[in-house]
């Protein structure tokens, strides 16, 4: 799973298609790389209705998984939203400041990462050379 955080600059209206399945896709830019970049993410189903309460401009931390397929020779990739939320939200965990780092297997009411400092004992003394 992975993270981004930024500003919502887009909200499209939801799709639907002769089989019944629905989407809907939205742009956040993201302000934390030195160039900010626009990420195309996408919910699906019953989904569609979380982007409901945002509005363009609105700041917000998106949880998403990362999708690959084949069709026809030619291969797509989506970022699939499962969790969007106003950033600052969501208990006492801060908003990760990357734009794209994966979560790994963290538990949910952990804190946000310990810095070098905070994993550093006085006490500790390391012989290895490098």
């Amino acid at each position: 799973m992975y993270e981004a955080s930024g500003k919502i600059k887009l909200i499209s209206e939801v799709q639907s298609f002769a089989s019944g399945f629905t989407k809907r896709e939205f742009v956040v830019t993201t302000a934390h790389d030195k160039f900010p970049q626009d990420l195309k993410f996408e919910v699906v189903k019953d989904k569609c209705s979380m982007l409901d309460s945002f509005k363009t401009g609105d700041e917000v931390q998106v949880n998403f998984d990362i999708r690959g397929n084949e069709y026809n020779g030619k291969y797509f990739v989506n970022l699939s939203c499962w969790k969007l939320q106003a950033a600052g939200a969501g208990g006492d965990e801060a908003p990760r400041s990357s734009s794209s780092a994966p979560r790994g297997n963290q538990q949910a009411s952990s804190n946000a990462e310990p810095t070098m400092s905070d994993l550093r004992r006085d006490d500790d003394f390391d012989d290895v050379p490098f």
